[in-house]
């Protein structure tokens, strides 16, 4: 009596729900019975897909192989032969293991697999070949569908994002069963703004947010408290723009569901990019909004260059009475000039109240400067010739590189020429030409990304004009009045770099993005 081990695999928790193992065990057992082999273990695989895993990651294909070694079965079962995988250059080598192993694999509607000949191998590896194909043929039709129905505006499934709940959509799939979408619950919906609003107003951070949102006593839909990493996946979520997101594809603006206005979303973007990974000398946004110093992100050393940070220190003095006081300070610290980081010929510290009452001064001056700045059809226009310009020089460089390349292409064939005599050049000459040509080519296309990320930079600010001057407007009155995580804010947006050398010489220079409003 041979003994069989059996495997059941399917791809999705669907298929696990549709009863699809039960149908490979009924059909695995009635085959055994009939081949008159006795079953003495089965494995079941749930969710696991046989085209992305791979067979060193399966614990049921490692634990077989085990088995396999000890001899503890002779003949291992499978209701096909693509149950063991649909990877083409790695499952037809996972059969082939078991055969050598002693172990006969056996499909209840393929027969045995055997390799007693050249035919054997090739027939092992075109059949798992055509189960690859046929995945990545379902694969790409899943994906299709799923991009259809994005661009539609249809739910596509998954958990239900904060902020919305399931209705039933009045739709039904092609099996009849009704499709879900979302319906915005305003008392969460509440919470998200609160989240999106504390990021980009006062620079909460992921940690700081899910401490905030506890104390006030919110859960998640699943009742548990709220961790940093659910706020950042709030933070990264396209749906509370009001579109379904998914693979690359996106709905229209679908506005009862929109939550989070654009602008919002991509200034969060924004920041969140900011923050991410090492803070280098490219970041311009707060690290932090807490504590009492006022600039952090863009404050830099005017005499190395390098970006500054706040200490605290506490300021002993003695009132007239002769009693002591102390009073808590903030002073801004040159990493290079105090820890010798780097050469810096400048002070080691600044006091922050100098510096600050500057700032503000500057901001509060630049934004009295609104009352003056004009939104109207001539700035869009001057936008309009600053992109077309930037588009000629760009579209120049093409062409320059295009002649370019044309001239090297005729210099090789010249090569060529020479190397039988038939060219009045001689391959000394030619080699230099061609040294002269790829050092022009090389200078084209150095100039290239940097006119190209200026042509998309003034595109940006042109399609943002109104969120921009809006924004201006807002600051404008609200500046004064704001708390100090907010100002923080709106200094790194609007200052994009500030310079702090010898005799507290302050210099700044202003985002690009809202430098037209101020000067105008």
């Amino acid at each position: 009596m041979k003994r069989v081990y059996c495997l059941y695999r399917v791809s999705t928790k669907g298929q696990v729900d549709h009863d699809d193992i039960p149908m490979q065990r009924t059909a695995c057992r009635e085959f055994a019975d009939r081949m008159g082999w006795t079953v003495c273990k089965e494995f079941y695989e749930k969710g696991i897909s046989g085209y992305k895993v791979s067979a060193e990651n399966r614990d049921a294909i490692q634990d077989l192989k085990v088995s396999a070694e000890k001899k503890e079965f002779d003949i291992l079962l499978v209701f096909m032969f693509d149950r063991l995988g649909r990877i083409e250059n790695e499952t037809p080598f996972v059969l082939q293991w078991f055969v050598k192993a002693g172990v006969e694999v056996w499909s209840t509607k393929e027969g045995q697999q055997t390799f007693e000949n050249d035919v054997d191998y090739l027939m092992n590896y075109i059949r798992f070949w055509q189960a690859a194909g046929e995945s990545r043929k379902t694969s790409m039709r899943v994906k299709t569908k799923m991009g259809q129905m994005v661009e539609a505006g249809q739910f596509t499934g998954g958990v239900c994002p904060l902020g919305y709940r399931f209705i039933k959509s009045g739709l039904k799939n092609k099996k009849g069963k009704e499709l879900l979408t979302l319906e915005i619950v305003p008392e969460e919906a509440a919470i998200v703004a609160y989240i999106f609003n504390k990021t980009v107003n006062e620079g909460f951070g992921t940690w700081r947010l899910s401490s905030a949102i506890n104390e006030l006593g919110y859960k998640t839909h699943k009742g548990a408290r709220f961790q940093p990493n659910t706020i950042n996946r709030i933070l990264r979520n396209h749906i509370y723009t009001g579109r379904f997101v998914r693979g690359g594809k996106s709905s229209q603006v679908i506005p009862e569901l929109r939550i989070i206005e654009d602008y919002i979303f991509e200034e969060t973007e924004k920041i969140l990019f900011a923050r991410n990974g090492k803070r280098d000398e490219k970041m311009s946004i707060a690290f932090t909004t807490r504590g009492a110093a006022l600039l952090s992100g863009n404050m830099y050393c005017g005499h190395c260059g390098r970006r500054m940070y706040a200490v605290s220190y506490s300021d002993t003095y003695i009132l007239a009475d002769g009693t002591k006081k102390a009073t808590r300070r903030i002073k801004y610290i040159c990493p290079n000039s105090a820890r010798k980081r780097g050469e810096c010929d400048g002070q080691t510290q600044y006091v922050s109240m100098k510096i600050d009452e500057v700032v503000l001064e500057t901001v509060n001056a630049m934004l009295d400067k609104m009352e003056g700045s004009i939104k109207d059809a001539t700035m869009k226009q001057t936008y309009e010739r600053a992109i077309k310009s930037k588009r000629e020089i760009y579209s120049d460089l093409i062409n320059q590189k295009s002649q370019e390349e044309e001239k090297l292409r005729k210099l090789l064939i010249e090569v060529a020429n020479s190397l039988v005599d038939e060219s009045k050049y001689s391959t000394e000459t030619l080699n230099l030409s061609i040294d002269i040509v790829k050092k022009r080519i090389a200078e084209i296309e150095a100039k290239m990304p940097k006119v190209l990320e200026e042509l998309n930079a003034q595109k940006e600010i042109f399609k943002n004009l109104d969120v921009y001057y809006n924004q201006l407007m807002n600051w404008k009155e609200t500046f004064h009045i704001a708390n100090n995580a907010e100002k923080k804010i709106i200094i790194c947006k609007l200052i994009d770099r500030i310079e702090i050398s010898r005799g507290y010489n302050v210099t700044m220079s202003l985002n690009m993005d809202y430098e037209q409003f101020i000067t105008a």
